[in-house]
């Protein structure tokens, strides 16, 4: 196969597929290439009031961004970033909008995918090939309604989750319910309580940790320093990261909600919230927190589980999502009919090499697979990926390897070693959407700290791989050590050399 026959398969239009995408044209000036994105923009399905991390740390480290209206920016200005991004660099050409990948199969013959992908509207269907295919789909993505509640459906008031906010809803003068309080609830009740005449009731099964997110506006001569003296963005962002939870709540809260607000399980064992203005709200006299659970949602409100019916005109879902990671949510097969979900199930839930490959199937690469989370940025740990993804698709799409394939042991040595270091964690003392099952194998996030993931994906272990057709990247890898080996010979004989010499002459 020549160069120009190469093509690559991006599934998602998110933040993971666009950078993908951007590093395909700018590190390996290769442009035959397609996102599949069943929305109608790019961005992907993130919906969030703000960016939970500080912006400057949300952007592409070859793209900063000097001009952040402030710390934690709303949804539209990122939306508009990435937008921009997806013109500068010509994007739109490349992206299939409103399709929907259903399957990828590999055919070991041709050593390409055949790709199934669907129209979401007309449901048309469509068959091409890829010799690469990566998937850049996000963590959690299909809203989670409750539907264990009884009379979800019941309800004659308007009534959505919070990631299908319809933008026509009007809720002044209206009694409305919150049910949940995690990241989404935490970031839209400040917002709607602002008008005093909604009144809000935020339901709390669980209470979460919260720590502190001032959103801090930037001043122009911040914006300026940004843009115009060398390494003051980049100080910034690092800052960010290495900057430094019982007694911020109780500080930030009303005094009748002490007993209530500090949660069981451990911080760090679920998400921790950025407050964003949530606890200060608390203080208003339009909002209220309710402990005492649900046991019914009827035609005209809720009854908790003290027997208590509360009116409502309004309830609003903040009830999370679904974790993508649990079951891959589309039909990829491999080698011998090994398909991804079917690696998932005989290991117990979502396994893979360094949450990037997975054995058994060829040139499929995923970014944000399992166990991939830190501390660091979102952003930082996808263009850690694609860096080493780069490295691994390069051969194939210059025709100097067919495939390469993670091999079973070192995936198995990876993945045991990352269990029993999880297995200590406060990751396994609470229920989580993190864990199969809820209560099972954690599978999100990576246990060691975010310098450990950079080290372990600067460059691929190549024993860890099988190579298909690769003679040429072979051949050219054996060039590439024996004039390493040279240049370094020959410094080292001129090094002694001038030893020598000046040992000479100092002798005589």
């Amino acid at each position: 196969m020549s160069e120009i026959q190469r093509r690559v398969a991006i599934i998602g239009a998110g933040v993971s597929g666009l950078t993908q995408a951007i590093a395909l044209k700018n590190k390996l000036d290769f442009h035959n290439f397609t996102i599949f994105e069943k929305g109608s923009e790019v961005g992907g399905v993130w919906r969030g009031c703000s960016s939970d991390v500080e912006i400057h740390w949300y952007s592409l480290s070859t793209d900063l961004y000097p001009y952040w209206n402030k710390s934690h920016a709303l949804q539209p200005e990122i939306q508009a970033y990435w937008i921009e991004l997806s013109r500068k660099y010509n994007l739109y050409p490349h992206i299939a909008f409103n399709t929907k990948m259903l399957s990828a199969e590999w055919n070991d013959a041709k050593q390409e995918y055949t790709i199934v992908a669907e129209d979401v509207f007309s449901g048309k269907r469509t068959t091409s090939v890829a010799h690469v295919v990566i998937s850049a789909l996000g963590i959690v993505e299909a809203p989670k309604m409750p539907y264990e509640i009884p009379g979800v459906g019941k309800f004659q008031g308007a009534s959505f989750h919070s990631a299908q906010w319809p933008g026509s809803i009007d809720l002044q003068n209206k009694r409305v319910a919150v049910i949940g309080n995690a990241s989404s609830g935490a970031q839209f009740v400040p917002c709607v309580s602002e008008d005093p005449s909604v009144e809000v009731v935020n339901f709390i099964r669980t209470p979460t940790w919260f720590n502190t997110r001032p959103h801090i506006p930037y001043s122009d001569t911040a914006k300026w320093m940004f843009a115009n003296i060398p390494l003051v963005m980049r100080l910034h962002r690092a800052w960010i990261m290495f900057r430094a939870m019982t007694r911020y709540i109780l500080d930030n809260i009303p005094d009748r909600y002490h007993s209530h607000m500090i949660p069981d399980h451990p911080p760090g064992c679920k998400r921790t919230v950025a407050d964003s203005g949530f606890l200060k709200s608390l203080y208003r006299s339009n909002v209220t927190l309710n402990f005492d659970g649900i046991a019914e949602v009827v035609e005209n409100g809720i009854i908790t589980k003290t027997g208590e019916m509360l009116p409502f005109d309004v309830i609003v879902y903040a009830t999370g999502f679904i974790g993508k990671q649990e079951r891959y949510p589309m039909h990829v097969r491999g080698l011998n009919g090994a398909t991804v979900q079917g690696y998932y199930d005989a290991h117990g839930g979502p396994t893979a090499y360094l949450g990037t490959t997975i054995p058994n199937t060829p040139n499929f690469y995923l970014i944000n697979g399992p166990n991939t989370g830190t501390r660091a940025s979102a952003l930082f740990i996808v263009e850690v990926q694609v860096a080493y993804i780069l490295r691994l698709i390069g051969p194939v799409l210059t025709g100097s390897a067919s495939s390469f394939t993670i091999k079973a042991t070192p995936t198995d040595v990876y993945n045991a070693k990352l269990q029993e270091e999880l297995s200590r964690s406060v990751h396994v003392h609470c229920y989580s959407w993190a864990r199969t099952n809820g209560t099972d194998k954690v599978f999100y996030p990576f246990p060691w700290p975010s310098t450990v993931w950079w080290w372990l994906l600067r460059r691929p272990n190549w024993d860890h791989y099988m190579a298909v057709g690769a003679k040429k990247w072979v051949w050219a890898r054996r060039m590439k050590a024996v004039k390493k080996f040279l240049k370094c010979s020959a410094v080292l004989m001129l090094l002694w050399s001038y030893i020598s010499g000046s040992a000479q002459r100092t002798w005589w």
